[in-house]
């Protein structure tokens, strides 16, 4: 993405730039060991659309994590879709403890069809309805539900909104958060 689109969408406050699976993957490999028995956040992300989040169900067993939390704004097309029309569309937060119930055979992790197949399955044992507060949007970072699950979460792992880069970073400074963030450069 060139200079002239990001200044453009910057403006527009357009921040839905999705991260390529294989570009995070390229990333992540180098901290395979940094995420055992850790909880991760990814807090910019729709939890049923992310590749963030495909990833970590993707390799859930094999970097050893304690749990996965991702919240998101947007509201996801998947669950939504369970919905009939006319009924409030509502972003939730995904809560992940086990993959083992997706793994066949002698699979170690999920492949991309079981991520996603137990992304869509799993329906309420995994999410919660976000509501959010008085100030922010149900699934924005900054609201009071996102912010309660950042505290108990170890990692942060996400590509913010470009928009608010310097809001979201001094959120985590101010919770002393390790993170990886996977964003442009001029950020």
């Amino acid at each position: 993405m060139n200079n002239a689109n990001l200044h453009a969408a910057n403006r527009a406050k357009n921040d839905e730039f999705y991260t390529e699976l294989s570009e995070i993957e390229k990333e992540l490999k180098n901290y395979s060991d940094k995420f055992k028995d850790k909880v991760v956040f990814c807090n910019c992300d729709d939890p049923f659309e992310s590749n963030f989040v495909k990833y970590f169900l993707m390799h859930f067993n094999g970097l050893g994590l304690k749990e996965l939390y991702a919240t998101g704004y947007k509201i996801s097309s998947i669950v939504n879709a369970e919905y009939q029309v006319g009924i409030e569309n509502i972003p939730y937060s995904l809560c992940v403890t086990s993959t083992k119930e997706y793994l066949k055979g002698d699979q170690i992790d999920l492949d991309f069809n079981g991520a996603k197949e137990l992304v869509e399955k799993e329906g309420d044992r995994i999410r919660t309805k976000l509501l959010g507060d008085e100030k922010y949007v149900a699934g924005d970072f900054r609201s009071e539900e996102s912010i309660e699950i950042l505290k108990k979460s170890d990692i942060i792992v996400t590509n913010p909104p470009f928009s608010l880069f310097r809001e979201y970073i001094a959120q985590l400074m101010e919770y002393k958060k390790k993170f990886l963030i996977i964003g442009n450069k001029n950020a």
